[in-house]
């Protein structure tokens, strides 16, 4: 099988071989840093060691038995669904107008819509920041939320508006034309049909807000301080290991969620 190629145009899976191994070298490269957090976590050591001398739930305990660590995983939480809720309402109905524009203006609200993606965040929070001091919207669950939709947003959009692109409108000027209004048309034939789409962006969304640390190190202090602020200042007053086991908690959930994002992206329309 892997001499043989699939038509005579082809090359052979063993001709290609070295590209695999290459590939999965790259990747152990990248992740392997990544997934060392993992056991250190489980070390019973009072600083971070590989490979751990002794095994032990000492660190999970301490991050579950610390209030304000708890208190730092509940203003997070509380962001990213919020976060969630804002970027794939607005990303969805942004890509939905976008979908149905016809001018050239609306690729310019599509690139501006996507654009933090491009600038670095760094500056991104720097010019939040300033904005929202007036405002006195720094140090607040809202403000929080408004800036990490702008960083969420980008992947709804591009997430819903890939969704439109295998839908067939017609289906909702169908419905438009038996008497159900634009809202109704949307609501019970375009987004049944798209929700794939949508909760694979929603699910990004919350991956964004709950990972985010630039942002909040810059609008999140005081008691909505989020969990990520709270880990770099103890990783730079203090290498404290409790550190590594937030961070492998981290990593887990943020492996399912991607994985459940990817499988509703590859999972066929009824």
């Amino acid at each position: 099988m892997l001499r043989q190629p699939a038509t005579s145009t082809q090359i052979t899976h063993l001709d290609r071989l070295w590209l695999y191994v290459l590939c999965g070298l790259v990747i152990v490269f990248l992740i392997a840093p990544t997934l060392l957090v993992i056991p250190m976590s489980f070390s019973d050591s009072r600083y971070l060691s590989f490979p751990p001398e002794s095994w032990s739930l000492r660190w999970y305990r301490a991050y579950f038995g610390s209030l304000e660590w708890r208190d730092a995983t509940v203003v997070s939480l509380q962001a990213a669904f919020l976060t969630t809720i804002v970027a794939t309402v607005t990303g969805t109905l942004a890509a939905y107008g976008l979908h149905l524009a016809r001018s050239g203006a609306g690729r310019l609200v599509q690139v501006a819509l996507t654009l933090p993606m491009m600038i670095p965040v760094i500056l991104l929070a720097i010019g939040i920041f300033l904005f929202f001091a007036p405002l006195e919207l720094n140090n607040s669950l809202s403000g929080l939320v408004l800036a990490h939709t702008v960083l969420a947003l980008p992947l709804v959009l591009i997430s819903v508006t890939a969704g439109f692109k295998s839908f067939d409108m017609n289906q909702e000027m169908v419905a438009r034309s038996m008497g159900a209004s634009r809202p109704r048309a949307f609501l019970t034939v375009t987004l049944p049909q798209i929700r794939n789409s949508v909760i694979s962006g929603a699910l990004l969304a919350f991956i964004t807000s709950l990972d985010e640390v630039v942002i909040g190190l810059l609008i999140a202090g005081g008691d909505k301080a989020t969990l990520t602020r709270r880990m770099f200042l103890a990783l730079r007053d203090e290498i404290d290991p409790t550190i590594a086991a937030i961070s492998s908690l981290l990593i887990v959930l943020s492996i399912v969620l991607l994985a459940v994002s990817q499988y509703f992206q590859s999972e066929p329309r009824d």
